[in-house]
Order: structure tokens, then sequence, then C-alpha cells
């Protein structure tokens, strides 16, 4: 199983790059965020790679990062979502966002990607929410935040969760706050944003 691939870059477009490596060019697809982070043609490139074997031919998907190439294994898990319609999903959304839609049951946002249908949105919600961390994905739609800085997000939702709000209701007004107002950064200023949009 090939799980990454490093060489030089060839070729590249929005969908898919050509690396050669070891003397043999190889085709990988690849989503719109990793094209964005290739090097120049002719530089060394390096990408994770999945490696998909079937009856009719072999593929390779290319990742610049852990969480594009974790987030497409999750969405290829869920049945009738093939790896073509996984990469267009990726393609569609940044990890942070597509992450936060899973965790809040957002299937329009994911229906509203090209080749995606509403039933096909639906079924990664409902298969995919419990493999989401909703902290995570908060933090992280909202510019990456780890570990400490996130701490804030995950009070704000302890205390939504303790004046009655069930998880998905308190993740969802959460996200909407910090999707006009991704600059706050403080527990209590995002539970009254959250209550006063309710």
């Amino acid at each position: 199983m090939i799980v990454s691939i490093r060489g030089t870059l060839l070729a590249k477009e929005p969908t898919q790059a050509v690396i050669e490596a070891g003397g043999i060019g190889y085709e990988v697809f690849i989503p719109i965020s990793t094209f964005d982070k290739l090097p120049k043609t002719g530089e060394e490139v390096r990408l994770l790679a999945y490696h998909s074997v079937r009856e009719d031919g072999e593929t390779l998907f290319g990742f610049a990062t852990k969480g594009e190439k974790a987030m497409f294994m999750k969405l290829v898990g869920v049945s009738g979502v093939g790896n073509k319609i996984a990469l267009s999903i990726l393609s569609g959304s940044s990890t942070g966002e597509l992450s936060l839609a899973i965790s809040t049951g957002d299937a329009k946002r994911i229906a509203a990607i090209k080749g995606v249908g509403k039933k096909t949105a639906e079924k990664i919600c409902i298969e995919l929410k419990d493999k989401i961390d909703a902290i995570e994905a908060l933090a992280e739609s909202q510019g990456g935040a780890k570990g400490a800085d996130k701490t804030f997000i995950q009070d704000a939702i302890l205390a939504l969760g303790a004046l009655g709000f069930n998880d998905e209701t308190a993740n969802k007004m959460i996200s909407q706050v910090l999707a006009v107002r991704p600059e706050t950064n403080d527990t209590e200023t995002l539970i009254r944003l959250a209550l006063k949009n309710k």
C-alpha cells in the first residue's frame, strides 16, 4: 500500500498532479486545497497518499495535510460515497468547514457542493457525526485553533448545555457566532452572542 509519494512535480492542475519518483511518473488525483499548496513544477514535492485498488484499475490520491487525508478516508467509509465524490467534497469545502457541517448536522451545506445530492449529504452527516469532534471542528473553522486555544469554545458549549440547550443546538449556536464574528476568543462573549442570536 502506498502511503506517501515524494519526487519531482512534473505537472499540476487543480484536480491532479504528475510526480516523478524513481524514474516513474505517477498521476495523482488531488483536492483543490492540495493544489494550492503545491510548489512550482520542477521542484520537489511530498504528498500523503491513498492507493485505491479496484477490479478496473488502480488510482493514487494525494493530500498535502494529514487532516485532508483523514477526512477523505472518513468520507470514503460512508456507504455510497466513492473516491471521486469524496475528492469533490474536499475540493468544495475546507476540512474545518466540512467538519463543522458534519458535527452540526448541516446537510444543506454539504449538498451545496457540486456532485453531492441531498441524500448523500444527509448520509454523511449521520454516519460521520460520531467520528467528528465538534469542539475541534469549531476551533478549526475559526482558523485552526488548537489545544488551549479551543477551551473557550468547549466552555461556552458546556455553559449552554447547563442552560438547557442540547449539544447539537449549542454547537449550531456557537458556530453561527463564529461564522459572523471569527475574532471572538473568550467564553463570556461567545455565550452572550449565542444567546442574543437565538
